[in-house]
């Protein structure tokens, strides 16, 4: 949970990039078990289990008493996660990461159109200029190099662009409601309805859990765990600070994170991506640059 005594300029970036960080560690985790063979709809229900899990200690927080009346609130926050869920697995599952995961990079500029007429924050030109390099760099960081084709193109994009609508329209509901509610009611109901929901992932698994390997559950929870704190970080700091697009910006690192830890300690987690060629170092190069130049722009 973050702390709400330090100053929003601040939070709105220390907190997204600790997040982005503890994101780029659970990828790696998860991607291990996946190559144990969990697969992406097991480990889906699995983390959303824990995420909600974690999630719940934030309600020892307190808050104002929950209105009935305004369930529809974290009912449709939820339901826009569990979208963005499924067209982002859908969009992995059918078509290559290196087209998938620029769409969904879309979400900043997203965020920084849905701010304004959902909250009535104005988004400067400065922050504009940021989200689009921020695009561009996640954009560069998952170039590789010519070969085929990419695998059904149509699909990726549609379903990646759902996606970032949905988890723009996350962020950004979050930001507008997360005051009323108080972060320590929101966002616990938000991953209950979200874990409730994911059950119905159950008929989309390959094998019961009862079949994921043994040796694969330590992976597969630490990286819920991770995933799930970040989360907490993240979320939390929509909910008390705002200013989605600036944090986004900010998150968006972990693109870069990624591709960082991936150089340097990829083999621990038995990591093949150390061996892409020159051509790809210099296009991931290429991204580092401009995202960083778009963190500077949201810090200057």
């Amino acid at each position: 949970m973050v702390c709400a005594g330090v100053p929003a300029t601040t939070a709105t970036v220390l907190y997204p990039l600790v997040a982005a960080l503890l994101y780029a560690f659970g990828a790696l985790v998860l991607k291990r078990s996946s190559d144990l063979g969990v697969g992406l709809w097991r480990t889906t229900f699995v983390a959303n289990l824990i995420v909600a899990a974690l999630f719940s200690l934030l309600w020892l927080l307190g808050g104002p008493e929950v209105d009935r009346n305004l369930l529809w609130q974290p009912g449709l926050i939820a339901l826009c996660l569990f979208v963005g869920q499924l067209s982002q697995f859908l969009a992995l599952e059918k078509g290559d990461v290196s087209v998938a995961v620029p769409v969904f990079g879309l979400k900043v500029v997203i965020v920084a159109f849905l701010t304004p007429l959902m909250t009535g924050e104005t988004v400067g030109v400065k922050l504009w200029a940021a989200a689009l390099l921020s695009v561009a760099g996640i954009t560069f960081l998952n170039r590789k190099d010519a070969g085929q084709p990419p695998r059904n193109l149509g699909i990726t994009l549609l379903a990646g662009g759902i996606g970032a609508v949905a988890f723009a329209g996350f962020d950004v509901m979050v930001q507008k409601w997360g005051p009323t509610w108080g972060a320590g009611r929101l966002l616990p109901c938000i991953f209950w309805i979200n874990a409730i929901l994911s059950f119905g992932l159950i008929f989309r698994f390959s094998a019961p859990l009862s079949a994921v390997p043994r040796r694969a559950w330590p992976w597969l929870t630490g990286g819920s765990v991770l995933l799930g704190t970040q989360s907490i970080i993240f979320v939390s700091t929509l909910a008390v600070y705002g200013k989605a697009t600036s944090a986004n910006i900010v998150y968006a690192s972990r693109g870069l994170l990624s591709v960082v830890l991936v150089w340097i300690i990829g083999h621990w987690f038995m990591n093949a991506e150390q061996q892409l060629g020159a051509q790809v170092l210099r296009w991931r190069l290429l991204g580092a640059a401009l995202m960083l130049s778009a963190i500077v722009l949201v810090v200057a």
